[in-house]
């Protein structure tokens, strides 16, 4: 799998430019950095003595309070420590970069100290390019420009370098200045200069007769500076025609069109051709803050709040009952396999547990789907369920009864705010807060009597406040009273076990935009998640059934 990289620069005053590194308490008592913009935020506000500093502005309900040194979730309440500590400084370099890591160098920087060459298959293609250009000239390895007007004779060439002067590998500038350039909207071939200056303007003969250069080099530039040169002359390029790598979206789904353009990259880089690689999109997972005056409750839709409890499973109803209500004896069994033992329904049930008191021979049909089993795996296998009086045929998901799940106790909150999501613009947003404790698993649980854990709760999820998400809202309804949402298990994000997981209903945990897959914009989502409720027995009709 190769995935794209990128290099950040961050100024010396800034949080990582000092070694600032603010960190946040976890649930296990260990710190967690906050992610680099965050911290750089918080540290600005820190050095200027503000005595709070609100998150929300870059996207987080957080407020961070320096007197206590405690983060505050503006809505939930919960506060957790956070801590100021000095690391080292990003980047590990102070002073001039060496050479392997600025190239392509300018003549005025200071000569470093020779650093071993990196081995790495990436350093060796560029370092091969980088040779390649070197001894064939820097004609050969750019692209064929259009042809430029022609420069009036009386222009004087400049001046070859001095005896012993070394020109820099693979300097890659574009002959004349660069307004000139994006005017006539023509390629220029790329010439090894040794500033940043023009090489053959027309509009400035006696400098260039003179052999001095009109703009500083490179040398003399600190890092800010590089990058608005850099942003300036990406811009005069990709207006003048020059060849660009456009990457719109580094963290998209495939791997291939990222991976090419890195390879592209290192290439035109090497070549010394101009590379414009743009910024992925910001993840954003929470709405602009929403004071308790602008939420609204949602019409047709009783209260705000829904708690559950643990519901046990009917008494009084044996194993025998529950598979009568269902099932049709089938007095001469087809010459096929029962899907649950894998032995021939012709013959006894291959089943080896505890037995049930059913006759191995006997076999039954499901009244709906029509399936046939052996009685005897059907009664082993809603022992191992959930015993709650549904039954769901193990071959084609047909749901008898009301299926119920295991989640724990919790909370589910719901209301509109007042924004909209990306693909719907024409309505508001209907929030939706879960909040499940951690606690110990009961008999239906994996491990009965062992604690669970419940991480990144409060989780929110957001829906369109349109007819089609009022409707999935008043479903989800109905999927908590029946313990449905989450489940215990283990974590195919974390791998940790015995902690609470989504139970096969997917939400949309992402607000602002949709780089993870649980965001917007996403035209098939509503349908989809009206689908995964009915696989779990849940539709229109179940509305009815709730009422009643």
């Amino acid at each position: 799998t190769i995935r794209p990289v990128r290099r950040s620069y961050y100024d010396p005053s800034s949080a990582p430019g000092k070694g600032v590194v603010w960190e946040w308490e976890n649930d296990s008592g260990s710190w967690t950095p906050y992610d680099m913009d965050v911290g750089i935020t918080i540290q600005r506000a820190y050095e200027k003595q503000h005595p709070w500093v609100d998150l929300s502005a870059i996207g987080f309900c957080y407020v961070i309070d320096f007197a206590t040194m405690g983060q505050i979730n503006r809505q939930t309440q919960r506060k957790r420590r956070v801590r100021r500590r000095l690391d080292m400084v990003y980047p590990l370099v102070s002073g001039t970069l060496p050479k392997s890591q600025s190239w392509p160098a300018s003549p005025g920087a200071a000569a470093a100290p020779p650093v071993p060459a990196c081995t790495c298959p990436q350093c060796l293609l560029v370092m091969s390019v980088k040779a390649t250009v070197s001894a064939t000239g820097p004609g050969t390895a750019t692209l064929q420009p259009r042809k430029a007007p022609p420069v009036p004779p009386a222009v004087p060439k400049a001046p070859a370098p001095a005896p012993g002067a070394k020109m820099p590998d693979g300097m890659a500038t574009v002959r004349g200045s660069l307004k000139p350039l994006a005017a006539q909207g023509g390629r220029r071939q790329a010439a090894s200069t040794p500033t940043l200056s023009s090489a053959s303007s027309a509009t400035s003969p006696p400098a260039m007769g003179s052999g001095k250069a009109s703009h500083p080099g490179l040398g003399t530039l600190n890092r800010s500076h590089l990058q608005r040169l850099a942003i300036a002359q990406s811009r005069v390029l990709i207006a003048s025609g020059v060849p660009t790598v456009p990457v719109k979206n580094l963290t998209g789904s495939s791997p291939v069109n990222p991976a090419l353009a890195g390879i592209t990259g290192i290439l035109m880089s090497a070549a010394g051709l101009p590379v414009c690689l743009t910024r992925p999109p910001k993840l954003v997972l929470h709405p602009p803050p929403v004071s308790k005056s602008e939420i609204q409750s949602i019409p047709g839709i009783s209260h705000t709040c829904r708690k559950t409890t643990k519901k046990q499973a009917k008494k009084g109803k044996t194993p025998e009952e529950v598979l009568k209500k269902y099932l049709q004896k089938v007095r001469h069994p087809p010459d096929e396999d029962c899907t649950i033992c894998m032995e021939r329904l012709s013959a006894p049930s291959g089943y080896k547990g505890p037995q049930p008191a059913v006759k191995p021979d006997l076999v039954g049909k499901l009244v709906k789907c029509g399936h046939i089993f052996h009685l005897h795996c059907m009664v082993a296998m809603y022992n191992n369920g959930n015993k709650d009086g549904s039954l769901q045929c193990p071959t084609c998901k047909t749901i008898y009864g009301v299926k119920t799940g295991t989640q724990p106790p919790g909370k589910m909150e719901y209301h509109i705010i007042p924004h909209a999501l990306p693909g719907h613009s024409d309505c508001k947003t209907i929030r939706i807060i879960y909040n499940i404790p951690p606690g110990v698993q009961g008999p239906e649980h994996p491990n009965p009597g062992k604690s669970f854990t419940a991480r990144g709760f409060p989780r929110h999820c957001y829906l369109p406040d349109s007819e089609k998400g009022r409707k999935v809202l008043k479903l989800l309804l109905v999927a908590w009273d029946r313990r449905l949402i989450f489940a215990i298990g283990t974590s195919s994000t974390t791998g940790e076990s015995d902690t609470v997981i989504w139970n096969e209903i997917h939400h949309k945990t992402e607000f602002g935009s949709n780089l993870t897959g649980h965001g917007y914009p996403d035209i098939n989502y509503l349908d989809n998640v009206l689908a995964e409720l009915a696989a779990q027995g849940i539709t229109e009709e179940s509305l009815v059934q709730e009422k009643d």
